[in-house]
């Protein structure tokens, strides 16, 4: 058979190195660890990356899905974790980044009739590596809430405008967090936490919790802020915090992130 060229491998001249080049978009089946011991498989959308030297005029495209698929046909948050080094040694990398963002499902009961109901969550695992360095691995969860406007309980003689809103909170950990254990950090910041299956004593129990505890999108952050500072595992945060305003044509908005 007649060799093909290897085009990526020629010289490029114009000396401008590339920070992060690869694959996104893959699909990929996962499998996560519930704090209850279980296994849960799910689905990620996956991006692999690496860095280019300046002279290189291009990747190998094909030996990220090499190095993916060479796992099988599940992957476990360990495997994810060294992905990175196998790119670093497949394509001769000093950077490497990996990503997997993937629903998680929680069955979760009703507060008074205690009827379950499965919610899901976005959750993105980012996992990054230097030839010779330590791996950075960064958690988030999208965790949707519920708010209540504390001016408008202030100032209204019947009730106050309330909505859903959606936490983004990011987290490097010392130790392993449970999925599950920041979803909740979060939940307990907000007016009250969302459920999938509401009876109406159970709608009446979670439409009076807001009531009682109204908080701005400013308050939401620094909730979820000073608990991550309470915790003993968790050494760098960013929460960011977005309310879909029920009375207004634009949405509210706050971010924390921890300094280093």
């Amino acid at each position: 058979m007649k060799e093909l060229k290897d085009t990526q491998n020629e010289r490029d001249d114009r000396n401008l190195p590339i920070d992060r080049v690869g694959v996104k978009g893959l699909r990929f089946p996962v499998e996560v660890r519930d704090r209850d011991g279980s296994a849960q498989r799910t689905v990620a959308t996956v991006a692999l990356a690496v860095d280019l030297p300046h002279h290189y005029k291009g990747t190998h495209m094909s030996r990220f899905v090499e190095v993916l698929n060479s796992h099988g046909g599940c992957l476990d948050v360990r495997s994810m974790a060294g992905l990175p080094r196998e790119l670093l040694k497949r394509l001769d990398a000093k950077k490497a980044h990996v990503e997997f963002q993937f629903p998680f499902f929680r069955s979760k009961p009703a507060p008074v009739t205690g009827q379950a109901g499965l919610m899901d969550y976005e959750v993105r695992f980012e996992v990054e590596a230097e030839k010779d360095g330590p791996l950075d691995f960064v958690v988030t969860v999208m965790v949707p809430v519920a708010t209540l406007c504390p001016c408008s309980k202030q100032i209204s003689d019947r009730g106050a405008h309330n909505q859903r809103g959606v936490v983004t909170y990011s987290v490097r950990c010392k130790e392993p967090v449970w999925i599950e254990d920041l979803v909740e950090l979060v939940e307990r910041s907000a007016s009250c936490e969302l459920y999938s299956l509401l009876k109406r004593p159970d709608e009446k129990a979670v439409t009076e919790r807001a009531y009682d505890n109204p908080v701005f999108v400013e308050d939401l952050v620094r909730n979820v802020a000073s608990r991550s500072n309470a915790h003993e595992d968790i050494v760098w945060y960013r929460v960011e915090a977005e309310n879909f305003e029920s009375i207004h044509n634009h949405n509210a908005y706050a971010v924390i992130e921890k300094a280093g």
